[in-house]
């Protein structure tokens, strides 16, 4: 008899301990599934060609957050992209094909900027055909960089060999031209405008006076991740769209947004941004087409990825549709 109260005694302390652990749980609750902001992880190099991310970045968004992440270099951002550390990057679109065709599966969902790249030169060279002999820089072969110098050449009757072509990081770049180390340079903003309002360098050209319609910076994200988060991918996109017509307005807001990711003057910054536009975002499948084109004639590509297998228009394409 006594043996049975005592069963029954451990069994009622039993339950009253699961109630109150129970008790405790509900004390702090987790938040619904919908209630959670996701986060996406987006790599970028301190350039006025990634604008759009960092005024997306101040948006209200109700579903997720932007976690930019800052590197120092393409081929850092490349392995982390490439890699899944990242869900994706603002990054040179020859990059971004040159690891498509490597196998690893990206899709580009908008463009970064149009315009936007200067061939800049030391005071002292007059002609490109004063290029000859000397050294130029490119921030990677794989850059719109890299085929702005070619088509620059090409067009003046020069060789691309009669050059002696080096890369460098593009930080690097203002300070090589000042010194004397190179003639000159073709990069993203704002190290072109830099050298500019220092008095070292002048500019040679402008993007759209050699390859008109030229593709540089793109928006990347991983396939997989796109898959897993098609609705959040449409939100991302369709803020990034209107982030760009904000940084097009190239206002005090605009450029306070910049300021905060670029270590740049105030008045080179002003000048960067007289070269670029950020309000058509879309990339065009005859544009993709003449990039392809080039990357073929210059050796640097032997199949470049089909524009299906590696442009994502939908997203965007929704976002233009709705306004």
């Amino acid at each position: 008899m006594q043996a049975s109260r005592s069963r029954q005694l451990v069994a009622g302390l039993t339950v009253v301990s699961l109630l109150l652990l129970a008790a405790c749980g509900d004390t702090a609750p987790t938040p619904a599934g919908g209630d959670q902001k996701k986060t996406v992880r987006i790599g970028y190099l301190p350039i006025t060609h990634a604008a759009p991310l960092y005024l997306e970045q101040g948006l209200d968004k109700e579903d997720y957050e932007i976690e930019l992440v800052k590197f120092g270099s393409w081929p850092d951002l490349m392995d982390a992209l490439n890699t899944g550390h990242i869900d994706g990057a603002s990054v040179l679109v020859q990059l971004a094909m040159r690891a498509k065709e490597q196998g690893i599966d990206l899709k580009t969902v908008a463009l970064g900027h149009k315009d936007g790249n200067v061939v800049v030169s030391s005071q002292a060279i007059t002609s490109v055909a004063d290029l000859r002999g000397q050294s130029f820089a490119i921030p990677s072969r794989f850059s719109s960089h890299n085929i702005l110098l070619y088509e620059m050449l090409k067009r003046e009757g020069l060789a691309y060999t009669d050059v002696d072509v080096v890369e460098l990081p593009p930080p690097e770049m203002p300070v090589a031209l000042a010194e004397g180390r190179i003639a000159g340079y073709v990069v993203a903003e704002p190290f072109g405008a830099a050298s500019v309002v220092a008095g070292h360098g002048k500019v040679m050209f402008q993007s759209d006076e050699l390859w008109p319609e030229s593709i540089c910076c793109v928006l990347v994200l991983r396939s997989d991740w796109i898959r897993e988060h098609q609705q959040l991918t449409g939100s991302v996109v369709e803020k990034y769209v209107e982030a760009g017509q904000l940084a097009e307005r190239k206002d005090a807001h605009a450029k306070e947004s910049l300021g905060t990711y670029l270590n740049a003057k105030e008045e080179v910054l002003d000048l960067s941004l007289e070269w670029i536009h950020y309000d058509d975002l879309k990339l065009d499948e005859a544009s993709y087409r003449t990039l392809s084109d080039y990357l073929v004639e210059m050796g640097l590509s032997d199949n470049p990825p089909a524009f299906d297998e590696f442009v994502d228009n939908s997203f965007i394409e929704n976002v233009l549709e709705s306004r």
